[in-house]
This record gives C-alpha cells, structure tokens and sequence, in this order.
C-alpha cells in the first residue's frame, strides 16, 4: 500500500491506501468520527466529546479534499470534490450498518 498526504479545510492526515481515493474516503471518516456516534465512541457522553473538542480542536473539511503521494500542498496533487467522497462514505458506512444488522439476525 502506497502512503498518501491527504489535507482539507484543517485536516491533514497521512493514510495508507490502495489509491488516492481509498486515502481520501479513510481522511473522511477520521473527520466524521468527531460528530457522529461510532461503537468505539458509545461510551462517551455529549459533554465528553464537546470538552475533548475544545482542547484537541476538530478538523474541517473545506470543498475539496486534495490527495498526493509526494506531500501537502503539491501543485500535482488530486483534487476530489468533499460531497462526492462524503456521500461515498455515507454509502459505506450505510452498507456495513446493513450488513452488520444482517449477522445478528442470522445468529
């Protein structure tokens, strides 16, 4: 897997991916993970995350998401529009929600 420099709005992260878009999605769920409940998450209250916000800040995401191998800010970078990779996230994550609810019923 190739490393990739993945920066939007006040997000910079580095991610391990197979292709610049897998990077972007795995940029956007970090972000994501700051507001919405996730498993890991389950045992924090609202005042919890709001106070771990304040002293840790939360990342923003602007319009786009800009991916590259070599760095950030590198004028070769790819740029993807934010919506177009939330939504793909969204779909994501909606599927192994579906997924997961599919096992327990089998068991």
């Amino acid at each position: 897997m190739a490393k990739f420099y993945v920066q939007s709005g006040t997000l910079r992260t580095i991610v391990q991916a197979e292709s610049s878009r897998k990077a972007a999605l795995w940029a956007v769920h970090q972000a994501m993970q700051q507001v919405l409940p996730m498993e890991e998450d389950l045992d924090q209250t609202p005042a919890n995350k709001s106070e771990r916000a304040v002293v840790e800040g939360f990342a923003v995401l602007s319009r786009k998401v800009t991916v590259s191998e070599r760095g950030y800010d590198r004028p070769d970078a790819v740029d993807m529009p934010t919506i177009e990779v939330v939504a793909e996230w969204n779909q994501m994550v909606t599927t192994l929600d579906r997924l997961e609810k599919m096992l327990y019923q089998a068991a």
